[in-house]
C-alpha cells in the first residue's frame, strides 16, 4: 500500500544581505546559489555605507521551507556577510521595483498605451513619433500587470532594476 506524499510548498522569499563592499563578495554568494541548483528571481546590490564599505543585497528566491533555511545558514557563514534578514517573515516590509518599458505604436494602440501609462501613474521619460519610453515604479506584480498589458499595443523593449525592499518600521536592519 502506497501513501501519498503530500508535494512540498513552495515560497516567495526576499532577503536583505549586509555584507562588506569588496571585490569577490558577490560571486561568492550567486555561487552559493547556482552550486546548489537555486534560482535568484531577482537581485540588487548597493553601496549602503561608504564610511563601514558595507553593501546591501537584496536576493528574491523560491524554494520549499527547508530550501529557504537551507539558505539564510548558507549565506549567514559566507565571510564577509554581516547580517541575513529574510524581510518575508521579519513583518510588514515595502518591495518596489523601477523598470522602463519601450512601446512603439501609434494611432489608437498610441492612444492606449498613453491612457494605461496613466493609470498606472507612469512617466513619460522619451518619446519620438512612433514610441514611448515609460517609467513604471511599484511592486513587481504592478509592473508585470503594465508590461502585460502592452504586450499587444507593441511593447519592445523592459529594463527592469529588480526589487529593493525594507520593513516597515522604526527599526534597521
Amino acid at each position: 500500500m502506497s501513501v501519498m506524499q503530500k508535494p512540498e510548498t513552495i515560497e516567495r522569499h526576499t532577503m536583505a544581505v549586509l555584507v562588506d563592499n569588496e571585490s569577490g563578495v558577490l560571486a561568492r554568494i550567486i555561487g552559493l546559489f547556482s552550486g546548489r541548483g537555486y534560482n535568484i528571481e531577482s537581485l540588487t546590490v548597493a553601496e549602503v555605507d561608504h564610511n563601514e564599505h558595507l553593501s546591501r543585497i537584496t536576493i528574491v528566491t523560491t524554494g520549499s521551507p527547508m530550501v529557504i533555511e537551507q539558505i539564510k545558514a548558507l549565506l549567514s557563514k559566507i565571510v564577509p556577510v554581516h547580517k541575513v534578514v529574510d524581510i518575508t517573515v521579519a513583518g510588514p516590509s515595502v518591495e518596489r521595483e523601477l523598470a522602463l518599458i519601450k512601446v512603439r505604436s501609434t494611432g489608437e494602440k498610441r492612444v492606449e498605451a498613453l491612457r494605461l501609462n496613466e493609470a498606472f501613474r507612469g512617466r513619460i521619460m522619451d518619446t519620438t513619433l512612433e514610441s514611448f519610453v515609460f517609467e513604471l515604479t511599484g511592486d513587481p506584480g504592478k509592473i508585470d500587470a503594465f508590461v502585460e498589458l502592452m504586450r499587444p499595443l507593441g511593447l519592445v523593449d523592459v529594463a527592469r532594476t529588480g526589487v529593493a525592499a525594507i520593513a516597515r518600521g522604526p527599526e534597521g536592519m
